[in-house]
């Protein structure tokens, strides 16, 4: 290949246009409201499915070309109809995952759950970092590093990473120059919503939210919902 055929290539991709979609998985069944994080065995309720389903019809005239998704069971079963929608195999990226958090499996709550207890308090010293869970920086970092692989394998077309609420939150924050540290009812992160992230080339240029299974989502979990006694506890994203 010759030195200008070489530039123009170079030219070409530093044009292509990428979007990678970092999607939120579906609801899921838990019947105990524990911090279910990174535990196995936490599948996608039946509205949850139909998350999946209504997410993959509205993404199947779409140019995707990856699916990808986090390890965990509700990540894989809401990324599958995606996948089998553009009759791709759908890939694994443990960069994915769940944030890693120490309440995991408990009920998580002030006067119901591990916040009452004097020996979970240590915990709460730090909110910047966290000091309960995985630092955001750290997830940041693992997140970025998910979304240019996933550019790179369909650049020049789409995209779709199935993860998890607080990562895709962090990475959208970083991306956009906000504070890591944050309120989580303000968390603009849906069930299945889609937080789209637009390359040319490989810089991002802008960053898309959308919610094509809004009506199915109960009102109390939307974002910017206000919060409902007894109703729309985080207890795993």
């Amino acid at each position: 290949m010759s030195q200008d055929q070489t530039q123009d290539q170079t030219r070409g991709r530093d044009q292509d246009i990428t979007v990678v979609h970092l999607m939120r998985h579906g609801e899921v069944a838990n019947p105990d409201g524990v911090l279910y994080g990174r535990l196995p065995g936490y599948h996608l309720s039946e509205l949850g499915r139909q998350m999946a389903e209504r997410v993959a019809e509205h993404l199947a005239p779409r140019d995707v070309t990856y699916v990808v998704a986090s390890p965990l069971e509700r990540a894989q079963e809401t990324a599958t109809p995606i996948a089998k929608a553009h009759g791709l195999d759908l890939d694994t990226d443990g960069r994915l995952i769940e944030a890693e958090n120490v309440f995991q499996g408990k009920t998580f709550g002030v006067g119901d759950g591990a916040l009452r207890r004097p020996e979970n308090w240590k915990h709460l010293v730090n909110p910047f970092k966290p000091s309960w869970g995985e630092p955001y920086v750290d997830q940041v970092v693992r997140m970025m590093g998910a979304l240019d692989a996933a550019k790179d394998a369909a650049r020049g077309h789409e995209a779709v990473l199935v993860s998890h609420q607080l990562p895709i939150w962090i990475v959208r924050s970083f991306v956009e120059k906000r504070r890591l540290w944050h309120d989580p009812r303000k968390r603009q992160c849906t069930l299945a919503s889609l937080t789209s992230f637009t390359y040319r080339g490989d810089k991002i240029v802008s960053v898309g939210y959308s919610e094509p299974a809004r009506d199915l989502v109960p009102a109390h979990l939307l974002a910017g919902a206000k919060p409902v006694k007894g109703k729309g506890k985080a207890f795993g994203a």
